[in-house]
């Protein structure tokens, strides 16, 4: 059922009161929690009014503690309050997105810019929404994600196959990670503004026809990845509570591997069994692992029937360590930068470009193709481990671990995501004010006439 959105309508009035350009900072899921906060701290800094539109379909206290945690629910504007699966919330955001445009309306004179992240849901449907609404673009920061894949697909020997990931060639993949690929393509042709992280996310909006530049002003700049602000944000202000005092077990051990699963393509029936085997194969071959259990690998061991051998693992291996989802995102900055943490094994997007920035931690990305390629190909910080069968995820963390140089390498490779990414982001759009967020090709021609520039009649 359908539950009623709820407008903060003093806080939007305060910043609307501020000034003529209006940032709406827009989150949905736990990575926008974290790369979008410090879009509304550089935001503060330079006075630019701005508020939080939430979808709130992570709602409950451990899927939405990001909000509390980095102080957007201090800056709330609107929650859509979504609900329901992928249609049902697609739906929503459209519709509700609408009522929230027509509601601003009221604030005559007052130019309200949408900035969504990422790939994820909201970041597909509230530019499309904005636009069918308001005849006006968003902004897409974290731009340019598409999936590529080594183009080999010989998997053995594990040497030379990760070889052929640092040095040879690579395709595009779309279809994965699904629907987060189909909702970073959408994302930008619904938005005026792209903020790819890296030069190959620029060069995909290229070829795909984005322009860099119209009548002399930006579109598109290189800005980094708002996740190294993030994590200077915790780093500068840690958590008073230690993930040891929450997980105690993990002081006790070293070189842990820390798994965590949740993405559509690994939750079908052969890759979930192949990564379930290829835990079991660790904790049994000796290695420290802890598996968190994400809402979507919680349906996945239940529809499975595999949870059994989990708990049967739990209970035999003290070198296994069953958690839940960790509710405080600083935790997992401190576990990473702890010394403790040999591995992440996760088929995460964040994660890979996190990993890139803290050296003290490895990164395994359980998928046969990234949208974050160039961690593997520039940077040499992460791997993918394809989830071909347990014996291979196995097989292939044993090479990572016990080959030195290889992880000597991957722990001090290229830093690609810059700093101070969300000042980069709010400093380019304070030069684009009074631009409007809608070009007819025409416009781009040098063709301007008042009749053809306008909607006028929708």
């Amino acid at each position: 059922m359908e539950k009623g959105m709820e407008i903060h309508e003093e806080f939007i009035s305060r910043q609307m009161e501020k000034g003529d350009f209006v940032l709406a900072i827009v989150t949905s899921t736990k990575p926008d929690f974290y790369k979008q906060a410090p879009l509304m701290e550089a935001a503060k800094n330079f006075d630019v009014p701005s508020f939080v539109i939430h979808t709130g379909q992570h709602y409950d206290e451990l899927l939405s503690h990001g909000m509390e945690e980095y102080g957007l629910n201090d800056n709330l504007g609107a929650n859509l309050n979504i609900r329901g699966g992928l249609s049902q919330k697609t739906a929503e955001i459209m519709t509700k997105t609408k009522k929230l445009a027509e509601h601003l309306k009221k604030y005559e004179g007052k130019k309200v810019l949408p900035i969504v992240h990422g790939d994820t849901l909201a970041a597909g449907i509230v530019p499309q929404a904005w636009m069918f609404a308001t005849n006006q673009k968003s902004a897409h920061n974290e731009a340019g994600l598409r999936g590529m894949a080594p183009k080999t697909t010989d998997f053995y020997p594990i040497n030379d196959f990760i070889n052929e990931q640092f040095n040879g060639e690579w395709n595009i993949e779309r279809n994965e990670p699904f629907p987060e690929q189909y909702n970073t393509f959408i994302g930008s042709a619904g938005s005026q503004y792209l903020f790819p992280p890296t030069e190959t996310n620029k060069q995909h909006l290229l070829r795909e026809g984005y322009h860099e530049e119209s009548g002399g002003r930006k579109n598109m700049e290189v800005v980094g990845n708002s996740v190294v602000d993030a994590i200077q944000m915790k780093t500068m202000a840690p958590s008073e509570e230690s993930v040891f005092d929450v997980y105690p077990e993990l002081e006790k051990r070293d070189d842990w591997i820390r798994v965590d699963i949740h993405r559509r393509a690994n939750l079908q029936p052969g890759r979930f069994s192949a990564i379930i085997e290829g835990v079991i194969e660790l904790v049994e071959s000796g290695f420290n692992v802890n598996f968190v259990e994400m809402n979507a690998t919680k349906k996945a061991l239940d529809a499975y029937d595999l949870r059994k051998k989990i708990k049967r693992l739990e209970k035999n291996h003290e070198n296994f360590l069953f958690t839940g989802l960790w509710k405080k995102h600083a935790h997992v900055y401190e576990f990473f930068k702890s010394g403790k943490c040999f591995a992440a094994l996760t088929d995460s997007g964040s994660m890979q470009e996190e990993l890139n920035h803290i050296e003290e931690t490895i990164c395994m990305t359980v998928r046969f193709n990234t949208d974050r390629p160039e961690t593997v190909f520039k940077a040499n910080t992460n791997i993918l481990v394809p989830p071909v069968s347990g014996k291979f995820v196995r097989m292939m963390v044993e090479h990572v671990y016990e080959n030195e140089e290889l992880i000597k390498r991957m722990k001090n490779g290229e830093k690609l995501y810059g700093s101070e990414v969300g000042t980069k982001i709010i400093n380019f759009l304070i030069k684009m004010y009074d631009r409007d967020l809608f070009e007819w090709t025409s416009d781009r021609k040098g063709f301007h006439n008042e009749s053809m520039s306008k909607f006028s009649y929708l």
